[in-house]
């Protein structure tokens, strides 16, 4: 581990102990996240990337997500910009020890190229990513447009929405986060008062604070935010939340589709709805759009979701 790498982590301790609230909300959260996904290169074909400590149980899935394309980011092209990519979450990762991520060059063409990229733990994989980049050309052009939904800075912040169930969710809703979410429906540990509800989370998101005007790490915090609030879509069609109720819930598989240029520290909105649920397993589709309407990408994921006695 770089000494970088090991300060960001050391740094992550710290805010961890910090209110969401408090200082530790905006710039600095977001620049340790920035470290995170600055990868230690170990080899031509590998990487080494570390978690916030302390963590909980096992490593986020949009962490290990936004890493592994890091990685597969770094042995491309700038002129060649990832436009899809499907990923496994094969195993917990455990975020007390690094995380190393091995690339298989599989692809080079003249209009295509494609990585693989295995996460490995312990000698064994955690986490398998395909990605696909391409260098734009012109071609046809439509997208779907944005729903009718508030302006993100008429909302109240995530933290101003938790009010008094931010003490029922405890050290989850302490956690300082880089990813500044503001909810367009009413925010699941509401709905889940009243039951059951429509299959749909809709919220704005941006990094919490500016980025560095680098494309790939732009892609790769979408990607790390991509992974939360989809799966509350599932959730709050049977009147459950994370934190309230006994529910076990993990990442299975994730692909993200990029459409359009963006940048992840101006507002986006996520609109997520849920078209099946069945045998522990739910299904969860969503859509980004620009705050100007523009639909910069569509993701979809399968999570496991048991419901526990």
């Amino acid at each position: 581990m770089t000494e970088a790498a090991r300060q960001a982590a050391a740094d992550l301790a710290e805010l961890r102990a910090c209110s969401s609230d408090g200082a530790a909300r905006g710039q600095p959260v977001l620049d340790r996240l920035v470290a995170l996904l600055d990868l230690e290169r170990i080899e031509e074909n590998i990487f080494r990337g570390v978690s916030p400590a302390p963590s909980p149980v096992r490593v986020f899935g949009g962490q290990v997500a936004g890493q592994a394309l890091v990685a597969a980011g770094r042995t491309v092209p700038a002129e060649r910009k990832v436009h899809s990519l499907h990923a496994y979450f094969i195993r917990p990762g455990d975020p007390s020890i690094p995380i190393v991520y091995e690339i298989d060059r599989i692809r080079d063409g003249r209009s295509f190229t494609t990585r693989r990229v295995t996460a490995v733990q312990r000698g064994k994989a955690i986490f398998a990513l395909s990605a696909s980049f391409h260098e734009p050309e012109p071609g046809v052009e439509h997208a779907e447009p944005m729903p009718p939904v508030p302006d993100p800075d008429t909302l109240p912040t995530r933290a101003e929405q938790l009010g008094t169930f931010a003490d029922k969710l405890g050290d989850l809703a302490k956690l300082p986060r880089p990813i500044d979410i503001r909810y367009v429906t009413e925010p699941p540990w509401e709905l889940r008062e009243r039951g059951p509800s429509e299959a749909r989370s809709q919220v704005w998101m941006r990094a919490d604070g500016r980025l560095p005007d680098d494309e790939l790490l732009h892609v790769c915090v979408l990607t790390y935010a991509s992974d939360m609030t989809l799966l509350d879509s599932i959730l709050v069609r049977h009147g459950a939340y994370w934190g309230l109720d006994n529910v076990l819930g993990a990442s299975l598989d994730h692909a993200l589709w990029f459409h359009r240029p963006f940048r992840a520290d101006e507002w986006f909105l996520y609109d997520c709805v849920s078209p099946s649920a069945s045998g522990a397993r739910g299904l969860a589709t969503g859509r980004f759009f620009a705050q100007d309407g523009t639909l910069i990408a569509t993701v979809v994921q399968e999570g496991l979701l048991r419901i526990l006695d």
